[in-house]
Parts: structure tokens; sequence; C-alpha cells
């Protein structure tokens, strides 16, 4: 890439496109005026001007080649988990050793005794900071700066480190994930990670781009991140570990409302395909959407013409976008309804691609696309984003046609996207598990309170929108001890704490089978498939279920169902 292209990665003035097709990618490989970033030859990172993000960006470019924005999904135990079983059996002392471990979040605070070995040196291989712009990025990535082993012992040895390595976790969502799961065992502070002898591989995320935020409808000042520089960031890692040549654990504890909740975005079929090599897992949340309000299910059959749903919109909502996903064949039409009952919005049954409506009530501005065969579903797809809405009770009234049932789900933007004060009514806690947890092979953690074996109230619940199996288990997620910046102590609550639980243990089985030789064509697939089958299951609950899914991660019962079986 030439400087004029690198700027183009950071500049609000370019925006930013993902694809997945091979011959659409070779078309823009060849034309000058688009700046290109390719991720292993089969996905590319499209820069455009920004004008080209026109009012009809969805209608233009297609609402999966939009990046999608990521939030955070922690609030910032290992009996429960059979790990202290297995510390105490020398047959299964697993630690991590020899294994990998790639973060992909808000960076990591690498002076923490939590990330040192005993001899004060750093257990992390590297970090990739995309938010330090210079000409230091990583080989072929070409933004950001990357740091190297050499580089943090250096600067763990200076007075004044961040002169040396400058990269730090100010949020501290990084450090509580690779703390949970990889941490070095403190005696004095009651702590230990799940796998304190592996090795650590950090991206710490740039902030996305405000013109993005924008067009989405998402307040300036959340915490989010584009879906194309997760990507990149993935890639990264899984770069990194191929030139160690040693197996890996991408751990992800961040998620988002957006999309169709089938696992069918750019970034999850990337996932999809890193599941399915040898020596790769990849894990993450299931979200912590089930009880907040931000799904609504509804079906509307040829004898019951219309259904009417209420949305309560909050108090100083600057803004937020709806989606409405159908099945095939079905189309749907909607009304909009404010709160004073003035018909806003009438969106029609539609069977050809539409262009954007821009609709101005008093001072609130409604942005209506429809889709009526989104490009990775096929589905009917009704984007609705709100400018400055009018608080109350706003009423969507969808109406089926045809002679077909008409099913539908409607999702509002994740936790901290949105005020606790704009949630549907009648609202439906399934199918509340974020983007990426719903892709197939990827091992998706929902979160449990292993005092009491009581699910975490805002556990996001499953199954898919297609009726896929997720989550996979439960894992540790409440009042979770964890590392925190300047070597201090917190308790942490979510499913990205239990998605870092989870891919600990995922780490105990890649050295047990690549490292130690027991399995050395283990892949994620195996991996995912020996959790739920060791799962703890009760004795009252049907499995797998949307709750729990195969039942509660037991690492010690899964090692010993499988080399029962000579595995």
């Amino acid at each position: 890439m030439s400087p004029e292209d690198r700027y183009k990665i950071n500049s609000n003035a370019f925006a930013d496109f993902v694809m997945d097709n091979y011959d659409r990618i070779n078309a823009v490989r060849n034309n000058p005026y688009y700046s290109v970033q390719l991720i292993e030859n089969k996905y590319a990172i499209v820069y455009l001007p920004l004008e080209n993000m026109t009012v009809n960006s969805i209608r233009q470019f297609g609402y999966l080649n939009i990046p999608k924005l990521y939030g955070l999904l922690s609030y910032v135990s290992l009996d429960a988990s059979g790990i202290n079983q297995i510390r105490s059996d020398e047959n299964y002392n697993f630690k991590g050793q020899g294994v990998l471990m790639g973060f992909i979040d808000t960076g990591i605070d690498y002076i923490n005794a939590a990330f040192r070995n005993t001899d004060k040196t750093t257990r992390i291989i590297s970090i990739w900071d995309q938010s330090i712009d210079s000409d230091k990025y990583p080989e072929n990535f070409y933004y950001g700066t990357e740091y190297n082993r050499d580089q943090i012992n250096s600067a763990l040895q200076s007075t004044d480190p961040m002169s040396i390595v400058p990269s730090t976790d100010t949020i501290g969502h990084g450090t509580m994930m690779a703390g949970v799961a990889a941490g070095t065992a403190s005696e004095e502070n009651g702590f230990s990670g799940v796998v304190p002898d592996t090795e650590l591989i950090i991206v710490k995320l740039k902030a996305a781009k405000s013109y993005l935020k924008e067009f989405f409808c998402v307040p300036e000042n959340a915490v989010c991140y584009q879906e194309n520089d997760i990507m990149l960031g993935v890639n990264y890692v899984i770069e990194v570990a191929r030139q160690l040549q040693r197996p890996l654990v991408i751990c992800l504890g961040i998620g988002t409302n957006q999309g169709s909740h089938e696992g069918k975005c750019i970034l999850c079929r990337y996932l999809q395909d890193i599941c399915n090599r040898v020596g790769t897992s990849v894990v993450t949340a299931a979200g912590n959407e089930g009880n907040r309000g931000h799904h609504y299910y509804g079906e509307v059959n040829p004898s019951k013409t219309q259904e009417t749903i209420g949305l309560n919109v909050g108090e100083n909502e600057t803004g937020f976008a709806v989606e409405l996903w159908g099945y095939v064949p079905n189309v749907v039409e909607m009304d909009i309804y404010s709160p004073d009952f003035t018909l806003v919005a009438h969106i029609p049954e539609s069977l050809s691609p539409q262009e954007t409506k821009v609709i101005t009530y008093q001072d609130t501005t409604i942005l209506v696309d429809n889709q009526v065969s989104e490009t990775s579903t096929g589905n009917q797809l009704i984007l609705v984003r709100f400018q400055k809405p009018k608080s109350g009770i706003w009423r969507f009234i969808v109406k089926g046609t045809g002679d077909l049932n008409s099913r539908y789900h409607i999702w509002l933007p994740m936790y901290n996207f949105i005020t606790e004060n704009t949630f549907f009514f009648n609202s439906d806690t399934n199918t509340t598990i974020t983007s990426i947890g719903n892709t197939v092979n990827v091992i998706t953690a929902s979160a449990y309170n292993p005092v009491n074996d009581s699910l975490y109230y805002y556990s996001s619940r499953g199954f898919t929108k297609d009726n896929g199996l997720k989550p996979d288990i439960a894992a540790p997620g409440v009042n979770i001890k964890s590392p925190a910046m300047g070597n201090t102590y917190i308790r942490v609550t979510g499913t990205g704490a239990a998605a870092a639980h989870a891919a600990g243990v995922s780490a105990m089985l890649l050295e047990w089978g690549i490292i130690r030789g027991n399995l050395p064509s283990m892949t994620n697939v195996i991996i995912r498939r020996m959790l739920v089958s060791g799962a703890r299951r009760f004795n009252n609950i049907p499995y797998p279920n949307q709750d729990w899914g195969f039942g509660i991660l037991d690492i010690y019962r899964t090692l010993l169902l499988f080399m029962s079986e000579g595995v």
C-alpha cells in the first residue's frame, strides 16, 4: 500500500467496506479508484471517498458489505469448571504450555504482573495497537503500531515504560479478558487465570470511524469497533501463530445486535473458515441481551391481518436503528406511528430494490430501507434508522401478505448503544445471541453464577434465527475476579468473562491434543464436540436448550470421557 492508501484506513474522509465475493474483489483490485486491503486473498477491505456513502448506500453497496459495529460484552471460579480437579491430577495438569492465545479487544495493561513470568519478563509475544499510527505497523497490515516481546521487556525494565511501548488499555476490558483466561497465578491475591502458562498475542482495536456511527445512529461516545478492524485483528493473531508454528485460541469478547442472527455476516464466514483449521480454536461470548427488551418475535397468519408492536423510546435518546428480519418467501408491510398516533411512515410490500426513504416528523428524522432479499440470507430486511427520536411509545403495525404465515424478528441495538429506557413491550428473551455468537462452529459461551448454578440474568438466549443450536456451553461469568489496571483486582460480570474462561479451557485441550500429541488433527470443530459432550447437565432440564446450550463447562469430565474412549 502507498502512503496515500494507508491514510485512508484511519481517515474519516474515507468509508470502509467489506467483501467476500471473489469476482467483486478482483474487480476492485484492478480499479485504481479503490484502495484495497486483502485478508488471505478471500476477503477484502475496500476504502472509498466518503462522498460515495450516500443516503442510498444500503441499496448501492448492500447491507452485508457495510461494516457492522461491535461493543463490549462484560462489565468493568475455577472449581465450577473442573479446573482445580485438573490441576490436582498429574495426568491432567494442563496450564496452556506451548499454546498461544489471541485477544482482539481494548488492548492490555502489559505492565501488570498478571502477564509476566516469574523472572518478571513478559508473557506477551506481541501487541498490535491499531490506534497508534506509525510506520512500524505489522508487515502487510499497513496501519497501527506493532510492539514485539523485546520492546515490551525493555519497557518493563525502564523507569518510564510508556516512552518505549506507549500502548495501554484505557478501558480495562481487554486486560480483564486476558487475565481471566491466562493471568499469572497470585497466591497473595487468591487468583489464577485458567491457563497461566500460555503466551499472548494482543490486538488493540482502533475506535470506529465517526461517519459509520452516524450512519447507524450509534451515539458518538459509545465504545464500539468496526467489523473490518476485527477481521484484520483475527488475521494478525493467526499470522503470528503461523510464523511460530504453534496452536492458537482466538478469544472474542465483543458482539453486535446488527445482522440476521444466523451467523452469516462476513466476519462470521471468516471465523467459520478458521474453525476447520488444525490447531486453531475460536471462542466468543453469547452476549448480554437476554432481558434487555431489545428483541421482538412476531407471526402474522392470513386470518390475522396485522400485529402491533409497542416500542418505548426513552428521554435523551440521540438515535438508534431497528432491524426487522423475515423468512423466505414471506414479505411483510409495516406502518410506523409516532407517540401522538400520527402515521409517520408506510413501508409497502415490494419485490424490487427500494431507495432509502427519508421522513421528517417534527424534530425526528427517519430513514427507511426495505431489502426484500438481503444478500447473505435471501430474507427480507427492513432497516429503520431514527435520528433524534421523539420520546414516548412508538408503534409498528406489521401486516402479512400472501397466503402463508409471516414470521419475523425485530432487534434494537445492543446495550450501551441505546439507553435503558428504550425497549419493546412484550419482548422475547430468546434469539438474543449477539453476532458473532451465532456462527455454527465457533464456541459460544453463555454466563452463569457458579455460587448457586443460576443463569446470569442478562445472558443472551438461543437459538439462532434459523434454529441453530446456540449457545454451546455455559461458563462462569458472574462476579469473577480479574486483574485490572495498576496491578489491582476487580470483580467482573458478563458473557465476555465467560468466553475468556471457556477460551482458557480450549487452550487446555489444545495442549492435550496437539502439544502432547494425543490428537494432532484437533480443530475447533473437535474442541466444540468435546466440550459439549463433557458438559455437566441438570437432571430436570432438556438439552440442548436456549439458556444453557449443552450444559455447564466441565474440563475434567470432558477429559475423563474422551480418554476413557481411547482418543
